[in-house]
Parts: structure tokens; sequence; C-alpha cells
């Protein structure tokens, strides 16, 4: 019940908390942290007096100078003493007195957060000052030298933005805790009655062995589609009850996503989904001997379940007829359709029936392998 209930409710709670309180504290620590930029010269010179008029809304700064010094400055670069380093020519303010373009070198470590986004403001301040000075000075209106007004109007609604960028990542869950709620039922049902004996006294009843087959595939169906839907359950608590999510308008684009048709939509796409999961996993489980040996062939298949989900992640990866044929990642391309709302039924019709068909057909195998003593009794 763990697996299958709790965990699947608590996993969506706590990525959204610690993935938003994560991001949010890097955010903070990135713009109050002190910058200390290394030059070579003086702090009178042009660049440097630039940098000093910015003001600290921007972020605190420290600039060191060095007289000539650059191995010390490197030196001092590597040691992690300094953050940014900022080469120029002398003759900086020379060469844009001439209307003369001058080179101007950041050197930053990119794996650090924040010091490419406050290198590149700094420099787009001092570079905004300097072009409109130029502009004053040459008499040139900066409007004449704008020869087109771009705009770029985004014509996907919220809800299909939230579809593109979520839409794969959702589904992807609810397979993998789809998987994990079928797993280990499937192995107590079947290998853990063998190993406590009990298969044997159930096998002797006066009741058809397809009958006994189909009452554990059910338990094992439903404890499936229980953890995905906790996980889905899970999703709509955090974002409703929570406050997790700060944009309300995101908030209300989502809890129109999750309406009781979608629900029953997403519920027929796991439902042959889950049966597939169930029927793969019943065979392995009737052949092995022990819980541990059942679990050590079932759980690597996780990987290959994970594989065609995470492709439905890529972008440009478009649900079509030849994509919907796909086992796995049908599933997660036509959930992502659905919550960006603009699927094809007829493509919905397609990954159902081809789920539905190798639900069958691993249904069918495992009636077989359930049905030979020497896999039972072994």
């Amino acid at each position: 019940m763990i697996m299958m209930v709790v965990i699947p409710m608590l996993v969506f709670p706590l990525l959204i908390n610690v993935v938003t309180s994560i991001s949010g504290s890097f955010e903070d620590s990135a713009e109050d942290k002190k910058i200390k930029i290394g030059i070579i010269g003086d702090t009178s010179d042009y660049l440097a007096q630039k940098l000093y008029d910015i003001p600290s809304s921007f972020g605190p700064k420290e600039l060191v100078a060095y007289e000539g010094d650059s191995s010390q400055m490197l030196d001092d670069y590597k040691n992690e003493k300094l953050d940014l380093l900022l080469f120029y020519a002398p003759n900086v303010q020379k060469k844009l007195d001439a209307n003369e373009k001058a080179v101007v070198k950041w050197t930053l470590d990119k794996t650090k957060i924040g010091n490419r986004g406050r290198a590149k403001g700094y420099m787009q301040i001092i570079e905004a000052e300097a072009r409109f000075l130029r502009y004053d000075a040459l008499g040139i209106n900066e409007e004449a030298l704008k020869p087109f007004e771009v705009i770029y109007e985004n014509s996907a609604t919220e809800q299909q933005m939230i579809g593109e960028l979520a839409g794969g990542f959702l589904p992807y869950i609810f397979i993998a805790f789809g998987f994990m709620g079928c797993m280990y039922p499937a192995i107590d049902l079947f290998t853990g009655e063998k190993e406590r004996g009990t298969i044997e006294t159930l096998l002797s009843t006066p009741v058809h062995r397809w009958k006994i087959l189909v009452g554990k595939m059910l338990v094992i169906i439903l404890s499936g589609l229980m953890a995905a839907f906790s996980a889905l359950l899970g999703l709509f608590l955090s974002i409703q009850y929570l406050d997790m999510v700060p944009d309300v308008k995101l908030v209300e684009v989502i809890s129109t996503i999750l309406t009781p048709t979608f629900i029953i939509k997403l519920f027929f796409l796991l439902l042959p989904l889950t049966i597939f999961f169930a029927g793969v996993m019943v065979p392995v489980s009737v052949y092995t001997k022990t819980f541990k040996e059942a679990q050590s062939i079932i759980a690597p298949m996780n990987i290959v379940v994970i594989v065609p989900a995470m492709v439905g992640l890529f972008p440009g990866i478009e649900l079509n007829i030849a994509t919907a044929c796909i086992p796995i990642l049908n599933i997660v391309l036509t959930t992502k359709s659905l919550i960006a709302g603009n699927i094809d039924y007829l493509l919905f019709a397609l990954s159902f029936s081809v789920m539905l068909i190798l639900a069958g057909v691993a249904v069918l195998f495992s009636f077989r392998q359930f049905g030979k003593e020497s896999n039972v009794l072994n």
C-alpha cells in the first residue's frame, strides 16, 4: 500500500516543493551574491568607472585592480578569489570618442549560476549608454536605424503550452508508478504464494485455473491503476491546496485540464497499459522460485518502460500514425495531446487499440504459462 498509494500521492507535492524551493534559493543567492571583478589597470579607467556607476540594485560588486599583473589576476581567478575577469585595451575611451569599436572580453565560469547573467547585464548597461552618446555625436535618430518593428505572436494557448512543456512529463510519472504498482502484487500473488506453499492449496480447490488467474490479474491491474491515479491525486492536491504554484493563472489552466472527462480518457489509456504490464509480469512471477529472483528480473524491465516514455519528452516528437503504433510512447504522446487540448480521436483510438491488442497477447501468454504445472509447482 505504501508503494501503491502513499509514495505516488506524496511524490508530486514533494517534487514541486523541492524544485521551487531549490530554484528560488539559487536565484536569491545569485542575486544577493557579491561579485568580485578583476581588471587590468586602474579603477579610474573608463570601464571601471562605468561599472562603479551601475546601481547596486543590479547586484553588489567589487572591482579589484591589478596594475599590469595579469598572471596574479589569473591565479586569483583560478583560486576562486575572483568571479569575473574584465579585459580591455587602455585606449577604450579614445576608440569610443573616435566612433570606433573597442574590444572588451569577459572571462567567466558558466557553471556558476548568475555570473554570466551579471556580466551580460553590466555590459548591456554600459553599451547602451555609449550607443546613445554616439548617436547624439553623429546626429542620428535611433528610431531611424530600425527598419522593422517585429512582433512575435504566440498563437498557442496556455493549455497548449502546458501540454507541450509538461504534457510529456506527467504520463512519464503515471507510467512509472503504474509499473511499480503492478510489480509488487504480481510477485507476491505468484512467487510469494509459491514460497509460502499456498499455491498448491489454491489450485486444489474446485475452481477453473483461468478464474484464479483472472482474479489475481485484476488485483495486479487495480494496484497499478491505484498507484497511477494516486500520483494524479497528489498532483491535484499539491496544486489546489498547498499553494506551491505561485502563478494563479497557471493554477486555473491546470484546474481546467484536470476535469472528470480528462480523467476518464486517461483511464482508458492507462487500463490497457496496466493490463499489458500485468501480462508481462505474471509469466515471470509464475516461472521464478523466490521473491528476490522475481524482483531481480522484473525491476530491470522498468528501464525498457522508461526509455520510450522518455522519448515522448523530446521536442518535435508528435502523435501520428507511426508513433501511435509504438507501445508506451503512444500513451505519452496521446496524454500530451489530451492535456494540450488538440487530440485527434482517430489517433487516440489507434493508440488505445494497439495497447489493447498487446494487452490481450500478454494475458494469453500469462494464461499459457500459468497453465503449465512445471512452472507453478517448481
